[in-house]
């Protein structure tokens, strides 16, 4: 079994940042890849970027491309995304996804809710 936990969510201004985490913990388990999804009020959960664990590889959505980076910290186990240049239609809460490599599993995080004012 493998936990997510989530954090730096909040409220900001429009054109404001914030950081999100999400660290991953259980027992022996190998990452595939990690990443981010969000859902807005009413919507859809959608993808927001992803990181390949092995060669760091990213994907990004075309709403959050130059603004938003994913990153990673292997030894923490850790998934990391740097919001800028926030706007008021990334208000949603933002969900870690972790793929086990070889068999399959997805894992999610319990959420962190991002909200941003105009």
């Amino acid at each position: 079994q493998v936990q997510l936990v989530e954090s730096g969510g909040g409220l900001v201004q429009a054109g404001g940042s914030l950081r999100l985490s999400c660290a991953a913990s259980g027992r022996a388990f190998s990452i595939s890849a990690m990443g981010w999804f969000r859902q807005a009020p009413g919507k859809e959960r959608e993808f927001v970027a992803t990181i390949m664990w092995s060669g760091g590889s990213t994907v990004y959505a075309d709403s959050v491309k130059g603004r938003f980076t994913i990153s990673r910290d292997n030894a923490k186990n850790t998934v990391y995304l740097q919001m800028n240049s926030l706007k008021p239609e990334d208000t949603a809460v933002y969900y870690c996804n972790l793929s086990v490599r070889n068999s399959g599993a997805d894992y999610w995080g319990q959420g962190t809710q991002v909200i941003v004012s105009s």
